[in-house]
């Protein structure tokens, strides 16, 4: 029954609103073993110029539509093994189109525990319960047929004990009817109401939900994860409910043909189904398919907020110091260069009174002064705030120095770790903290990829989604961003190397062991001779890899060494050389391309205009990096206090997470504000992410502040 790449690609142009034949050559290329950020980048003539998000989807609902005709055949496969397959069941099977509608169908022939109902026809009763419900036309009283039945071997002993074991082989059928079931979830869709209400007296985070009521289709994601995660902790009792009276009609149009003498029977069967099975059962469904949802919602969020801190500027060119806070066991510190070299640790104490705070300025300023220090990275972590007063204090007197708050969620995680250990065997675990907070300041990128993505802290409800999903969108995320920067192949850790496409974990301690045996590469085919790295392997790395020390310009340029001719008869054309690229001699190449005419040019250089033109933008600036074009990071050098703020004031702050209902903004008083979505824009938006991102600058006005919540509430739009 599978179905063949041209039937999948008709499928999913329709869903994606896409031509068909690009889907199919995509769908072509993944089954050949290609990557997305290869696919996105370098073969855009065969899909149109789709984005790497939108390669993703198509990818992603492949795999789903594979999945659904594998579970076809083996639903098929399980129920003619029963023999029970007709063709009206086949033809249910093969016209479903969801995971969902299959199960439906086959609930039925599925291998249940035992039930009641499977008790009763154990008992000889099922052909009780079958002539009840087709044979009642007949006027014969359900009771009337039901003494045929008794059987004390069988523990069958009354009349009463017949009809109670027909009625549960009866109730079992209609809650495994696809088609009710069908039916009642349309209902529960359109007029289902989702209610919670407080599970015990105690106060918690969870009052906003102790009287809570939202119809089923205007429930938001955020809203149905905070029900579960209430539920889960027992501060909530949540339901979701539907008017009996209309889901008893609805099933009982499908069941009962007339006024016949069993219709009563038949009324107390179907309130029995519906109470027992179908209620609790279809509920459930349905509310796994908002938990569905709503995870599905928060991990494209998450996605969405974490791009944009991994593509943050880096700060090149400066030697930083990082403090990475703490009461007891004091603030940790590390110095780096600009090549993220270590240079320097120690610990102060400047939480254990004055005369240790004045201690640790003198010791810090000196280590400022040694290293020639730009930039200090303080974590916002434990006694972050008396840190960042002391350096507001320290750096007064120091010019040229200021510092930035930087985010080290999942730093402890990546110090523990065993990359860590084996990158920093000499420092305890507090101090390789300190250095990756440095080292966050200085690439974000470079020291991120070597943290799992789910513990980086941006979203919402991380431990509620389902964990493989989330692991796989945000490694989806890290890899593109990784590859639309591009690699330095000879000081790329393996961390960072692995993320590289067509690269692995294996593969890419094989390129750092080469480059530690064998010196710094000298081009990009010599990586052709690491272990293990093939042709196929090759042509999916080459172009996001670059070897700024190599003799050819275009190894530290996106343009792939397959299309290496085409640029150099580009340049011979337009009237340059290789040469010019280097010495950045080539700011007319656009305007001769375009006297030349692009159609004209790609044709005689057997390329598409996409291809033509991201090598033209390449040759435009060599060893560019993408990040560099997006506006800096807010550098400090004095730290205002929550109690300084006021209602109308207008301050400059950092977009830190976009979340369903708004987004939280660091304005340097070490508590982040929120600007609620209705706050943004003056016009209708359907998520902050539309006009957010993280990391971005914005101006805030302050709303209003409640110093014994710790809030501060603030307006974009009103700015």
């Amino acid at each position: 029954m599978a179905k063949t790449n041209e039937e999948l690609s008709r499928l999913l142009s329709e869903e994606l609103d896409a031509n068909v034949q690009h889907i199919l050559n995509v769908i072509n290329l993944i089954d050949e073993g290609n990557t997305i950020p290869f696919i996105a980048r370098y073969r855009k003539e065969a899909h149109g110029s789709m984005d790497d998000e939108r390669l993703r989807l198509l990818d992603e609902r492949l795999k789903y539509l594979r999945n659904l005709e594998e579970r076809k055949d083996e639903v098929l496969s399980s129920i003619d093994s029963q023999g029970k397959l007709t063709e009206q069941l086949i033809k249910a099977i093969s016209n479903s189109k969801s995971l969902a509608e299959v199960e439906d169908i086959y609930r039925p022939y599925k291998q249940k525990r035992k039930t009641r109902a499977s008790v009763a026809k154990e008992k000889g009763l099922e052909p009780l319960a079958l002539y009840i419900v087709s044979q009642f036309r007949n006027n014969v009283a359900p009771e009337i047929e039901a003494k045929k039945y008794i059987d004390e071997s069988k523990g069958v002993l009354t009349i009463e004990d017949a009809l109670s074991g027909a009625s549960d082989i009866l109730a079992e059928n209609i809650s495994d009817s696809a088609e009710i079931r069908k039916e009642l979830k349309r209902l529960y869709s359109k007029e289902g109401i989702l209610s919670s209400k407080n599970a015990n007296d105690e106060d918690s985070v969870y009052s906003n939900y102790y009287a809570f009521e939202s119809s089923y289709s205007r429930v938001q994601g955020h809203q149905v994860l905070a029900l579960n995660r209430g539920e889960k902790e027992g501060f909530l009792k949540v339901s979701l409910t539907v008017d009996e009276e209309k889901a008893i009609r609805l099933i009982e149009h499908s069941v009962i043909q007339n006024n016949g003498i069993a219709k009563q029977f038949l009324q107390n069967v179907i309130k029995d189904s519906f109470r027992r099975l179908l209620a609790p059962s279809v509920s459930n469904e349905m509310r796994n398919n908002l938990t569905e949802k709503a995870s599905e919602g928060a991990i494209k969020n998450f996605a969405l907020n974490l791009k944009p801190l991994l593509m943050q500027p880096p700060v090149k060119g400066k030697n930083i110091l990082a403090l990475d806070p703490g009461y007891r066991m004091g603030c940790k510190v590390a110095v780096i260069d600009y090549t993220g070299k270590v240079l320097d640790t120690t610990v102060v104490y400047p939480t254990h009174g004055e005369a240790k705070e004045n201690e640790a300025i003198k010791i810090l300023t000196a280590l400022i002064k040694k290293h020639s220090v730009s930039h200090i990275a303080i974590g916002n972590g434990t006694a972050s705030r008396e840190t960042e007063i002391m350096t507001s204090k320290m750096i007064k007197g120091l010019d040229g120095v200021s510092y930035m708050v930087v985010s080290e969620a999942g730093a402890s995680v990546y110090s523990a770790s065993k990359l860590a250990s084996e990158e920093f065997p000499q420092f305890d675990v507090n101090l390789r903290s300190a250095v990756s907070i440095a080292r966050r300041m200085q690439d974000p990128l470079a020291e991120l990829v070597k943290i799992d993505p789910k513990a980086i802290g941006v979203g919402q409800y991380q431990h509620d989604m389902p964990q493989k999903e989330l692991g796989n969108a945000l490694d989806a995320v890290v890899e593109d961003c990784v590859n639309s920067v591009g690699v330095d192949l000879n000081t790329a850790s393996a961390s960072l190397l692995e993320r590289v496409s067509g690269l692995n974990s294996t593969t890419a301690k094989n390129v750092v062991k080469y480059r530690e045996e064998n010196g710094a590469y000298k081009s990009r085919n010599e990586l052709t001779k690491v272990p293990k790295i093939g042709p196929k392997a090759y042509e999916q790395c080459a172009g996001f890899i670059r070897v700024s020390e190599s003799k050819n310009v275009l190894d530290n340029t996106g343009v792939h060494p397959e299309s290496y001719k085409a640029a150099e008869r580009l340049l011979k054309a337009t009237g340059f050389t290789l040469d010019d690229v280097k010495n950045n001699k080539i700011g007319l190449l656009q305007t001769r391309v375009k006297e030349y005419g692009v159609t004209k040019l790609s044709e005689e250089l057997n390329i598409g205009v996409p291809t033509l033109e991201d090598i033209i933008k390449e040759l435009m600036k060599p060893g560019r990096d993408p990040r560099s074009e997006l506006p800096a990071p807010i550098f400090r050098k004095d730290l205002l206090d929550i109690k300084d703020l006021s209602e109308g004031m207008i301050l400059t702050g950092t977009v830190r997470n976009v979340i369903d209902f708004g987004a939280f903004i660091d304005i340097g008083v070490h508590q982040d504000g929120l600007v609620h979505i209705s706050e943004i824009v003056d016009r209708y938006i359907k998520h902050p992410s539309e006009v957010l991102s993280v990391g971005q600058e914005v101006k805030v006005k302050i709303l209003g502040v409640d110093l014994k919540k710790n809030r501060i509430a603030l307006s974009i739009k009103q700015a």
